[in-house]
């Protein structure tokens, strides 16, 4: 799967950091991942980013109405594919400048303002939320969101990211 609508990759490391997190090394693609509640899938999809996609993104997530801690259901679905969530917070998105990054990746289910999408690109996932569900659903809504991170990369790749 290839994003055409992808913005060229920076050439040098960002001046300004964002709230959270520092400089972005050049040719890395700055990605926020977003669901409803910063618990469940955007904290999987920055996992599965920085434990595996590392060359091409520099993941970030935050949650829409945070719900203020990780769920010990993400948490364990995730070691099963050995990465680790351990120190990852819920925040909301005011921790960031949204216009830092280059993508912004919605599994929120709720719009975004459009003049934000005239700065970064925003993909829309349809992902479902295993927030509340068994163990069963956590690892099927995992092995979604970790296949969708993948086919993300490689399209970074492919863009000519690294």
């Amino acid at each position: 799967m290839r994003f055409s609508s992808l913005p060229p990759r920076r050439a040098a490391a960002r001046t300004e950091d964002s709230a959270v997190g520092g400089p972005t090394p050049a040719g890395r693609a700055r990605v926020l991942f977003v669901c409803y509640g910063n618990a469940c899938r955007s904290q999987m999809a920055e996992g599965f980013a920085r434990a595996y996609h590392a060359d091409v993104i520099d993941a970030e997530s935050a949650g829409v109405s945070p719900l203020g801690f990780v769920p010990d259901e993400t948490t364990a679905s995730m070691l099963e594919r050995d990465v680790s969530l351990k120190g990852h917070l819920s925040k909301g998105m005011d921790a960031f400048e949204l216009r830092s990054f280059d993508v912004i990746v919605n599994m929120s289910g709720l719009p975004f303002p459009s003049s934000l999408s005239r700065a970064v690109t925003i993909l829309e996932w349809n992902v479902d939320d295993p927030y509340l569900g068994n163990q069963r659903r956590y690892r099927k809504v995992r092995d979604d969101v970790e296949k969708r991170v993948a086919k993300l990369a490689d399209s970074l790749r492919a863009d000519g990211a690294v």
